[in-house]
């Protein structure tokens, strides 16, 4: 079988030197990402595919890793460490074409020439575009950021929505100034990733890009799990709200929630669990799904979630024609890899 392992991480070296040398948050790249080499350092990348390119045709899409670029800095600092990262990116792919087919770009998304640079990166070969769940705190379907929409839809190159969330971003409780024990990640991620996809499909995003291809991280977050909530209970839209008129925007929406939200594409990056890639398979479908595996960020001993995956969608009770497409023919159709 081939894998096309759709959403996944990594900083090539001219990206990774200009961060730490960077005061500030730049430098602040945090434990995590120094505590995973593959993650910036090509050979042990490589090893890590190197285990499954024996058994497998398996290659990579890629991307950059965690912060998002918009928090390191002014919108000229930002705009340099996008196109710092996005031709880093293009170079990797050029010279290991065999361990990664392909690459999303990043953008200066505090900057006005976000859009700019996305047409850039699109002429340099990106298959895709990374976004995160909020931009410094601003969300997706503000009009400022229509343009990079615009930009993606012309050229029929996918969104990949990535979660971004802090400890001290939001609290859990309004009596506490922090979100305590890694539940900012653990809870927070994922219901930051279905907040923006509401934001997109509420705020109007998705009707005025209708061509528009967007992937939500890992299986889709919530959605899958809460359909009855999206689809009959949103159907309902207005009915618990005094202060705005959500009757007459429900009314006015082209199709129900659960359709928009049905539109989405999915990853099977969910951290090795088979009971949410069966419930996000079920509410996708074999032609809304891509494998992912969210290298490198596995089990300390090894590339666990890679491994557990591909276990996974071996063992999943579908046709050879649907697991295909989630391997790899989605992933070639939809990001044009050939």
């Amino acid at each position: 079988m081939r894998y096309i392992d759709c959403f996944n991480h990594y900083f090539p070296k001219g990206i990774w030197d200009k961060m730490l040398a960077t005061p500030g948050a730049a430098a602040d790249i945090g434990a995590r990402m120094r505590g995973v080499p593959a993650i910036y350092d090509l050979d042990r990348r490589k090893q890590v595919c190197d285990m499954f390119r024996g058994k497998y045709d398996y290659t990579q899409v890629i991307s950059l890793g965690m912060p998002p670029l918009e928090a390191l800095g002014t919108p000229e600092q930002v705009e340099e460490f996008a196109k710092i990262g996005n031709d880093g990116m293009a170079e990797l792919c050029v010279k290991e074409k065999d361990y990664f087919c392909g690459w999303l770009a990043s953008l200066p998304m505090n900057s006005p020439n976000a859009a700019k640079e996305l047409e850039r990166a699109f002429k340099n070969g990106a298959c895709g575009v990374q976004l995160h769940s909020n931009i410094n705190g601003k969300a997706l379907d503000e009009q400022e950021f229509r343009p990079v929409f615009e930009v993606a839809e012309k050229h029929n190159k996918m969104v990949f929505l990535h979660p971004s969330r802090g400890a001290f971003d939001l609290p859990d409780y309004k009596t506490e100034k922090k979100s305590k024990y890694e539940i900012w990640w653990t809870f927070g991620w994922p219901y930051e990733t279905s907040v923006a996809m509401a934001r997109l499909v509420f705020g109007g995003v998705l009707d005025d890009h209708p061509n528009l291809k967007v992937l939500a991280h890992h299986l889709g977050a919530m959605v899958p799990y809460f359909e009855g909530r999206v689809g009959p209970g949103w159907d309902q839209l207005g009915n618990r709200t005094t202060d705005e008129d959500y009757k007459t925007l429900r009314a006015n929406m082209k199709k129900s929630p659960l359709q928009y939200f049905k539109e989405f594409y999915a990853d099977t990056a969910v951290f090795g669990s088979k009971a949410a890639t069966e419930c996000g398979l079920a509410f996708y479908g074999a032609d809304q799904s891509l494998f992912a595996s969210d290298c490198p960020f596995d089990p300390e001993k090894g590339p666990g979630y890679i491994r557990e995956t591909i276990a996974i969608m071996e063992g999943l009770k579908m046709s050879e024609a649907d697991k295909e497409k989630i391997c790899f023919k989605n992933a070639q159709k939809l990001l044009g890899i050939k």
